[in-house]
């Protein structure tokens, strides 16, 4: 009978207050969409680390006849270059260290270059000769590229060594800077909701206070007076929160499985099974933020 009473007055106060009830829901389902968002974004950039990580080449540029820097001097890497430069990349010294190389020639590297750039106008002043032969190499450890760099930066034939992972390292460190973005905003939206969630128990406990002072004089505890409120606050931020599971899982399935996979396939991207562990997380955090708001509201509320 006692949980009867309870869920009654749960229902009542959110039937008198549905408009502020759908007010909060809203508020906790954008606050925790972007909380799911900021998860999934971190989960996808530790997903295209550990595939592009392992990806990661040292690419050794060759001079060109264009080249006027210090280690080029006007004319083409000669093939006496070329092959010191390869000796070196099978030397027992490096060897521990290297995976794997292959050499683009001239030819070979316009045909990527071309590729790369179709229909685009610059191919038709671009020549053959004016792209760089280049040694790229694969470290056995991506993150031992400094021992590549510093073997061949600054010898005869050498125009410069670029680290693909240094490259790699500023792309996931704006992904990483979007992601703690939206957690910000994330966090100030779950703000806005503990905040309309107090409001919500205040204007419920207002309408009732007639009740609540007649349950006052028949001894009721104030555990059993809070109560109704509490479950108030947590049903409409539980609502909030499932939506919010339900949107981060969409958005893995529609957006990232269902249109980049498809249109951009050039990478690793988490799965819709990888995403099932953002819905439980927004709902415990929705439920224990609700709870905190309505239980600070209604004790305040009690005391006055």
């Amino acid at each position: 009978m006692r949980f009867r009473l309870v869920f009654g007055e749960v229902w009542s106060g959110l039937r008198r207050n549905l408009s502020v009830v759908i007010s909060v829901i809203l508020v906790t389902f954008v606050s925790l969409t972007f909380v799911g968002a900021a998860i999934l974004m971190q989960q996808q950039v530790q997903q295209m680390k550990s595939f592009w990580y392992d990806r990661a080449q040292v690419a050794v540029y060759l001079c060109t006849s264009y080249d006027k820097s210090a280690t080029c001097d006007g004319t083409d890497a000669g093939e006496e270059q070329i092959a010191a430069i390869e000796a070196a990349l099978n030397d027992e010294v490096l060897a521990p260290y290297v995976d794997d190389y292959f050499f683009l020639d001239h030819d070979q590297a316009y045909e990527e270059f071309t590729q790369q750039f179709e229909g685009n106008p610059i191919l038709d002043v671009t020549s053959p000769e004016q792209l760089n032969q280049t040694f790229w190499v694969k470290l056995k450890d991506a993150a031992k590229s400094q021992i590549i760099t510093e073997t061949f930066t600054g010898i005869p034939g050498v125009q410069s060594v670029k680290d693909q992972q240094s490259l790699l390292d500023r792309i996931f460190l704006f992904l990483g800077v979007a992601s703690y973005t939206a957690i910000g905003i994330a966090g100030l939206m779950l703000i806005a909701a503990m905040l309309l969630i107090s409001t919500t128990i205040r204007l419920s406990a207002f309408s009732r206070r007639r009740e609540i002072g007649i349950m006052r004089l028949v001894g009721a505890s104030n555990r059993f007076i809070q109560t109704p409120f509490i479950l108030e606050g947590i049903i409409a931020a539980l609502i909030g929160a499932v939506l919010a599971g339900a949107a981060s899982v969409a958005i893995v399935k529609f957006f990232v499985q269902g249109f980049l996979v498809k249109e951009v396939p050039f990478t690793s991207y988490i799965t819709v099974e990888q995403s099932l562990i953002v819905p439980p997380i927004l709902i415990a955090l929705g439920v224990i933020l609700s709870a905190i708001a309505a239980k600070i509201a209604i004790t305040r509320y009690l005391r006055v």
